[in-house]
């Protein structure tokens, strides 16, 4: 339970809407003009969720199938077509550097005054969705834009203040994906009949109700990044979302922005009609490299011509990376959008001089790849990889961007995107994916989404990486296949599972240190579920959030 948001008592039906869960001094966000708000948006938009989700399930299905993702015909004039997106604001014409985290106080007040250009405030893959960290998030966000956050460390030892407004990183919010429900809030029902709110829809529509207005008098959006799209349909539901919103809000049309990350798949052949569909709205495409290598895992989880080799092994320079981060900057670039890079998810690596330059001199390269491709900025999850970053970026782009590297050369066909990677499993990647993934689980059950381990910092993208590809790796060998192998000859059966799985233990020495300590067993029994279903969960998210308060 957060220390700022404590138990309080339960509010009851307001206007067709029941919150089912309370922390004291929700009322403050929970109005009922929020929640009527909230309530028209659910009403309004669900139905067209619901069928986008069952077009992703329709579409998984063919895929299962033998069915290869390919470039639209019905969108061909799309594609073709000379049209640009709407002119970026000033606060986005310079994103060489941005920081992601997720929306304790701490990390709010840290990143905005981190020297990044920059802060993506994350509801998603970095905060684990309890009831307390929603709300805390928004609280500190709304703080945040008023200029008024401040945090005292529990014991005391420090103050944490923002910075004045002209030396803070810009915000911008992602909220939870299309597939995520809010759980604690219901409408139209009783409860055992009530559709749970959209996580999306609760997320952004939250917090435009109470900083939208105050934000667009900066000069400051809103602006967001819209996580996990995978095709123009879910864009262009966004797309009357948003406009929905400024029209309640008296906003003008156009005035809230929107990054679109790319990180599945399927929405890698729908770029420029990503772009179409939002072009009033939109300002870039990101690479979001972690989920996408997982998306690929997922959308070819039946096709074993294309499983990948472990994730050490599938950096950006894989083709199939290499053509959609190309083609993702000539997409953008042509529609006058920005193209923004992938995560260094690297953290400073303290007692070991060699290992921390070692893994400083890989940020290097891959930032200098970025900026040498075109890209017009790049994440970091840790301040300090910031000073590096912008040097890097600051060295071979003086300007605010490079739009006007149209990249022409770049020619990605189908085949290029979903090209198969060279490579191995190995003992020690097969076993770091199974304790990556309880380590990982164990913390998020426990409330925290966003965990150091191994001087990488993990999410739920990185987590899904590993949790996909053990599911992909153990299964092609169930039920009398012939197995997958270790480059040392080992079947990739359960049983190899089972002794990794026993074999954790002495790899947690520091185990009542560890974020999630409590929940280690109750993760290595999800993992366990997870790897033996017959079908790979589509999130991993989904039936841990059930365990959530």
């Amino acid at each position: 339970m957060s220390a700022v948001l404590q138990e309080g008592p339960k509010p009851g039906m307001q206007g067709g809407v029941e919150v089912t869960r309370a922390v004291a001094g929700q009322e403050s966000l929970l109005t009922p003009a929020a929640l009527a708000f909230l309530a028209g948006l659910h009403r309004r938009f669900d139905g067209e969720r619901q069928a986008r989700l069952s077009a992703r399930a329709a579409r998984q299905a063919a895929f299962d199938a033998g069915a290869l993702p390919d470039f639209r015909a019905d969108t061909a004039a799309i594609r073709a077509g000379a049209w640009t997106v709407a002119p970026i604001p000033a606060a986005l014409q310079d994103r060489r550097v941005e920081i992601t985290g997720p929306v304790d106080p701490k990390m709010v007040i840290n990143a905005l005054n981190s020297g990044a250009n920059c802060y993506m405030a994350d509801f998603e893959d970095s905060t684990s969705p309890t009831w307390a960290n929603v709300l805390e998030g928004q609280h500190a966000l709304r703080k945040a834009v008023a200029g008024s956050l401040d945090w005292m460390a529990p014991d005391g030892s420090k103050h944490y203040t923002l910075k004045p407004a002209a030396e803070r990183a810009v915000l911008i919010v992602r909220p939870r994906g299309w597939h995520l429900d809010e759980k604690h809030v219901l409408v139209d029902g009783a409860r055992m009949s009530a559709s749970p709110i959209s996580a999306s829809i609760f997320d952004l529509g939250l917090f435009c109700f109470h900083n939208a207005v105050a934000l667009a008098a900066q000069d400051r959006g809103p602006y967001f990044y819209l996580p996990k799209l995978q095709s123009m349909e879910e864009a262009a539901l966004w797309d009357a979302v948003l406009g929905d919103i400024e029209d309640t809000l008296g906003l003008a049309h156009g005035q809230l922005k929107a990054t679109v990350l790319i990180e599945t798949l399927p929405a890698a052949f729908e770029m420029d009609e990503i772009l179409h569909a939002l072009k009033d709205r939109i300002v870039g495409l990101n690479c979001g490299r972690w989920d996408y290598i997982f998306s690929y895992i997922k959308t070819f989880r039946r096709h074993r011509d294309r499983v990948l080799p472990e994730r050490a092994q599938v950096g950006m320079t894989q083709p199939f990376l290499k053509a959609y981060s190309e083609l993702l900057i000539r997409t953008c670039h042509r529609r006058g959008a920005h193209a923004m890079g992938g995560m260094a998810a690297q953290i400073p690596i303290s007692g070991d001089a060699g290992a921390n330059d070692a893994a400083l001199a890989r940020v290097r390269a891959d930032k200098l790849r970025e900026v040498t491709a075109g890209h017009d900025g790049t994440w970091v999850a840790h301040p300090a990889l910031i000073p590096l970053a912008r040097e890097i970026f600051d060295a071979r782009m003086p300007e605010a961007h490079q739009r006007h590297v149209l990249r022409e050369d770049v020619q990605v066909s189908r085949d290029d995107l979903i090209r198969p990677s060279l490579g191995t499993i190995t003992r020690a990647g097969f076993e770091n994916n199974v304790e990556v993934c309880v380590r990982y689980l164990a913390a998020w059950l426990d409330g925290n989404g966003c965990v150091p381990i191994h001087w990488l910092m993990e999410d739920a993208a990185t987590a899904e990486i590993a949790r996909s590809q053990l599911w992909q790796w153990l299964h092609f060998g169930d039920g009398g296949g012939e197995p997958l192998h270790l480059d040392d000859g080992t079947p990739v059966d359960f049983a190899l599972l089972e002794r990794a799985l026993i074999g954790l233990p002495s790899k947690f020495s520091d185990r009542l240190r560890m974020p999630g300590s409590s929940r280690i067993n109750e993760a290595i029994g999800m993992l366990d579920r997870l790897t033996h279903a017959d079908v790979l969960v589509d999130f991993l998210t989904l039936p841990a959030y059930e365990r959530l308060d």
